[in-house]
């Protein structure tokens, strides 16, 4: 098939514009041309192909390392791994590539910009890919940036309460814990997690199964100016042994608590058996026991029942001076008080309501005289009967008040005592008051109310007055606490025609630290003994200093100062007396 004549006429055309600059610049060159010869540069496809290496204006210097050929390196792949394209950094002049010659030039460190994508700034504001996780796996948490709080640290699985990690400066330079210590083997059972001890120098006590025991021992000497507590005082050298014991149990529910203290005060020096011609009012031995101890029991029956029950015991003796004591004693007759409630604990929402049934004996031992002779105290034996019940509302947190009322029968083996009276009773006693707690600073309850007692004989008055009861603590600062308590009693007596004692007590006692093992306590107790029927009044005063050097844990070692005054308004029987001792407290 023949072209057209216009195809023809056009392809002339583009033939004559290529072949006329050509001719141009044959026929106006001067210079005679030479013929360049064919060499193995012309078919370089390198830069530089075309020209000498020596007169290379691109030329690398010395010193850098240089590709074969003098090619351009191969850049990296950047989504290869970094390891796999670090090599051994070459020595200076050497070219790390005369060994293998196929080998890249080294690149070191981390491109600019490489992954920002995944893990940083991306200026080309793409999505960031989010890590695969297979089922199941937690997902990983951002991390903080800078200036963030660093995050608490996660408490240990225990049966205890979470406690937050201390700071890094409590645990550095420190031997690591065992992970069997710590709790951390797998598999291993949970550690019972120790209460918080805010005492750095008190007892530990040890674990018997669920019961947490204490015990502790004071051994005290010194002197006492006056222990009969005689108007003509008579001093006597004194030792004081102490012990105590504290059973307290560990449980979820219910609860068991034992607190037993007691002490033995012994005098190596004996008082005079008469004094002007008449016998002595005070015993000739005046050595006396005295021991305090309760155990209470709760069971939990639900969240809002409680059954609750106590006994207890008093061992004691006459106070010194005491009109109570007979004249011409040998020693203090002992006496013991023992009892025993049996109560509940109900709870209707904020409205509590607490009630108990009471059951008591006291019991005297025989007197023995100076003569040899004994008496028989059983006139002063008697049972007492009685209730007792509060019921109370919590009104916001922190202030719960309460009325609480009591009711008691007391019962003697003898109908009549030593000088003739009747003195089997009924009395009781209602008072209203509150309990707080304001943050945690100023804690306690207080208490008024009035008393009072009917006796069966007429020629007994009734005996009445009014009452207060309670207990105060104040942390004024970290170092220093200060305690209030007062309390009111009806007590027997066996003056004639006297119906009892009524009994106020306050007292006061502040506790400094100097330091953690250096402890300074200041009490004051101020008491009043009324005496109805016989318009006696007797007031008694004590102002007491210890100071407590805590060598460790288990020992201390403690001095006490006491200075006791009794102001009666019957003539003959007022004292003083004034007790300095130093001992030592070992417990666990």
């Amino acid at each position: 098939m023949g072209s057209s004549p216009g195809t023809s006429r056009s392809k002339r055309a583009h033939f004559l514009r290529a072949a006329l600059p050509c001719f141009a610049l044959t026929v106006l060159g001067s210079a005679p041309m030479a013929a360049q010869s064919l060499t193995p540069d012309l078919f370089s496809p390198n830069r530089g192909g075309f020209a000498s290496p020596d007169t290379l204006p691109t030329r690398r210097t010395a010193g850098v390392p240089q590709a074969p050929s003098d090619a351009l390196p191969t850049l990296p792949d950047p989504n290869a791994d970094l390891r796999k394209r670090q090599q051994t950094p070459a020595r200076a002049g050497q070219n790390p590539t005369s060994q293998n010659p196929t080998s890249q030039v080294p690149i070191y460190g981390l491109p600019a910009a490489n992954g920002a994508s995944a893990s940083g700034y991306d200026s080309l504001n793409r999505k960031r890919q989010q890590p695969k996780l297979y089922p199941g796996q937690p997902k990983p948490k951002r991390p903080v940036g800078p200036g963030s709080p660093v995050p608490p640290a996660t408490p240990e699985r225990t049966l205890g309460p979470p406690r937050i990690a201390p700071p890094p400066s409590e645990t550095a330079h420190k031997t690591p814990v065992a992970p069997a210590m710590a709790g951390n083997v797998p598999g291993q059972p949970l550690r019972r997690r120790l209460k918080i001890d805010d005492d750095a120098f008190g007892a530990v006590g040890d674990y018997a199964g669920s019961f947490l025991i204490k015990g502790g021992l004071e051994l005290s000497t010194g002197y006492d100016t006056n222990p009969a507590r005689l108007s003509k005082p008579v001093g006597s050298p004194v030792y004081v042994v102490a012990p105590d014991l504290l059973v307290a149990s560990d449980w979820e529910r219910h609860a068991l608590v034992a607190d037993l203290r007691g002490s033995f005060s012994g005098y190596t020096n004996n008082m005079p058996a008469t004094i002007d011609g008449f016998a002595s009012p005070s015993p000739v031995e005046v050595d006396r026991p005295d021991f305090n101890g309760h155990v209470d029991g709760r069971i939990d029956v639900n969240r809002d029942l409680k059954l609750t029950t106590q006994l207890r015991l008093r061992l004691a003796t006459d106070n010194p001076g005491s009109p109570n004591v007979q004249a011409g004693l040998q020693k203090y007759p002992v006496y013991a008080t023992y009892g025993t409630t049996v109560g509940f604990d109900q709870a209707f929402n904020r409205f509590q309501v607490a009630a108990g049934a009471t059951a008591d004996r006291t019991a005297y031992t025989n007197s023995k005289l100076t003569d040899g002779s004994t008496f028989s105290n059983d006139d002063r034996d008697f049972n007492q009967y009685g209730g007792v019940g509060r019921f109370s509302y919590d009104l916001k947190p922190g202030l719960k008040p309460f009325v609480e009322i009591q009711g008691d029968t007391r019962v003697h083996d003898q109908a009549a005592d030593r000088n003739g009276f009747f003195r089997d009773s009924n009395g009781g006693y209602a008072k209203v008051g509150t309990s707080f707690e304001f943050s945690r600073i100023l804690t306690g309850e207080v208490s008024v109310g009035y008393s009072a007692r009917n006796y069966v004989d007429p020629r007994l008055s009734q005996l009445a007055g009014f009452l207060t009861s309670g207990s105060l603590i104040w942390n004024a600062s970290g170092l220093t606490t200060v305690k209030f308590a007062t309390d009111t009693q009806i007590a027997e007596t066996t003056i004639p025609g006297s119906s009892g004692v009524l009994v106020h007590t306050y007292a006061a006692e502040v506790d400094h630290d100097f330091r953690r093992w250096l402890t300074a306590v200041g009490k004051f107790t101020y008491g009043t003994y009324d005496y109805q029927g016989q318009n006696r009044n007797d007031k008694t005063y004590s102002f007491e200093s210890n100071l407590i050097y805590k060598l460790n844990r288990n020992i201390w070692i403690k001095g006490t100062l006491r200075h006791d005054i009794l102001d009666s308004n019957q003539a003959g029987s007022s004292s003083q007396g004034t007790v300095v001792m130093v001992g030592v407290r070992l417990q666990n």
